[in-house]
């Protein structure tokens, strides 16, 4: 074969794998020109209509459209920069995918009804700019100016706030952040997660107890109970938490009867319901249950090791008391 050879379009089409009807159609496109014809009419091309029609092949099996083949034909673009464009292409498309299939496992998994299922694909279609624009939106709502949830806006709206740098820089230190190949869980706290964030409740309540936690200040009954009840509380729960004690049992009733006896001393109250009621209210502010579950989501959208509780001995007692 050398450059004078000519082939017909059909000779074409066996030489490339590509369909008789599919050459003549690019060939009325101008894609690759016939280079002459028979005295029938026949086109005929040459080794370079071949070796067009061969990298044409190539790059629409990539997904690369016609106008831009056309280019690179016509030597207008390299065929690296289409390369590099398309693998971006590729990426993203990718992503899109796994986030899809990863929507699939978690509604197959928790069996997730028509309105979560929706707002489930939502919420994971977002791009990554637009879940920082979400976070960025709760940061601001909570701690500075007043922000909107734009697209999201039905999901709830944020309100103004003093802004509190200390804590706004502890919440936004670990902000979550949806991989590319999320796990079903991961989805689903993500999910929730959206959700939370745009609560009016939530932000106020996070406002409260992240403020507490940012400047370490310590707790009205902890100051006035003093360090000796303080650190023997946090010991005796410790080890009751720590031995698997649950506060609701027999176990955990005999040791918070003890405790609200040796508070109600300190403080000259009676150790009825009510003043377990006051004890449970006191220590509440330093962990917010609802507060403790976004820091949970946080850590699994991270795919962090999920810790114990942020202080790990009130969630224990607050429940024990209430029991």
């Amino acid at each position: 074969m050398d450059a004078t050879t000519l082939f017909s379009i059909g000779e074409l089409s066996r030489r490339t794998g590509l369909p008789v009807r599919t050459i003549r159609f690019y060939s009325d496109a101008g894609v690759v020109a016939p280079t002459t014809r028979t005295p029938a009419g026949y086109r005929l091309y040459d080794l370079d209509a071949l070796l067009r029609l061969e990298l044409l092949r190539t790059l629409r099996e990539l997904d690369v459209d016609l106008a831009t083949i056309r280019r690179v034909l016509d030597r207008e673009l390299s065929v690296a920069d289409v390369a590099a464009v398309h693998a971006d292409a590729m990426d993203a498309r990718i992503r899109v995918l796994q986030l899809r299939r990863s929507v699939l496992r978690a509604v197959a998994a928790g069996g997730a009804g028509p309105e979560e299922i929706t707002l489930m694909h939502r919420l994971t279609q977002l791009s990554g700019e637009e879940r920082r624009r979400l976070t960025d939106d709760f940061i601001e709502g909570t701690f500075g100016t007043r922000g909107t949830l734009g697209d999201l806006g039905d999901l709830g709206t944020s309100g103004a706030a003093d802004a509190d740098p200390a804590a706004a820089a502890m919440v936004r230190a670990a902000l979550p952040d949806l991989c590319d190949d999320p796990s079903r869980e991961q989805v689903a706290a993500w999910v929730e997660l959206a959700e939370l964030v745009g609560d009016e409740d939530f932000r106020a309540r996070m406002r409260r107890t992240a403020g507490r936690q940012a400047a370490g200040r310590p707790l009205d009954i902890e100051s006035a109970a003093g360090d000796e009840l303080m650190e023997f509380t946090r010991q005796k729960v410790t080890e009751e938490r720590e031995s698997g004690t649950d506060p609701r049992s027999e176990r955990g009733a005999a040791v918070i009867d003890d405790l609200v006896h040796r508070f109600a001393e300190v403080f000259a109250r009676t150790p009825d319901r009510e003043f377990r009621e006051w004890m449970a209210r006191q220590f509440e502010e330093a962990h917010d249950p609802l507060v403790d579950r976004y820091w949970r989501l946080v850590w699994i959208v991270n795919g962090w090791q999920v810790v114990p509780d942020l202080i790990p001995v009130y969630p224990w007692l607050i429940r024990a008391l209430r029991t």
